[in-house]
């Protein structure tokens, strides 16, 4: 065989020698899992931000109602009450928007701090990687995970510990 004919089973033999050769294997990652919402409720903030949902709700039920009653009417509904109901309805939708603004105001600040005591509990428990419990579970992406692995308490504290 000739160098030309060599070169090509040279090149194979490289590759698969440079394959089935031990590689440096990196530390495993560990991965843990943190329930956001009771994060979230645990967070000082929280109670300005239920109280404004109440009054929210307190101001905007009234509107729904008379709207669900005159949406019921269906085509039977007079031409005032039509007119009532679109007036009605841009004042639901106005207010419910000024509420909803006031509230991403609100919860702006509790995700920044939450997700800072995410942060700083996973390095001091040295996870590399932390996912939301309830996402994790609703996309099916994880199958099992280790009760060690839950980090909820570590974030709550973190988060208390910030007040």
């Amino acid at each position: 065989m000739n160098v030309k004919q060599m070169l090509p089973v040279a090149v194979v033999a490289a590759f698969a020698v440079g394959t089935l050769a031990p590689h440096a294997q990196t530390a495993p990652q560990k991965v843990g899992f943190v329930n956001v919402q009771t994060v979230l409720e645990a967070h000082a903030g929280n109670a300005a931000i239920n109280d404004l949902r109440k009054k929210a709700d307190t101001e905007l039920k009234p509107l729904e109602t008379q709207l669900n009653t005159i949406q019921q009417k269906g085509a039977n509904a007079t031409a005032a009450e039509k007119q009532q109901f679109n007036t009605l309805l841009d004042t639901y939708n106005a207010k419910a928007k000024t509420y909803q603004d006031q509230i991403n105001a609100k919860v702006a600040p509790i995700e920044k701090d939450v997700d800072a005591a995410v942060a700083t509990a996973a390095k001091a428990n040295g996870f590399a990687i932390v996912m939301d419990q309830a996402t994790a579970a609703q996309s099916g992406l994880v199958v099992y995970a280790d009760n060690g692995a839950d980090l909820t308490t570590a974030v709550v504290n973190q988060v208390k510990a910030k007040k």
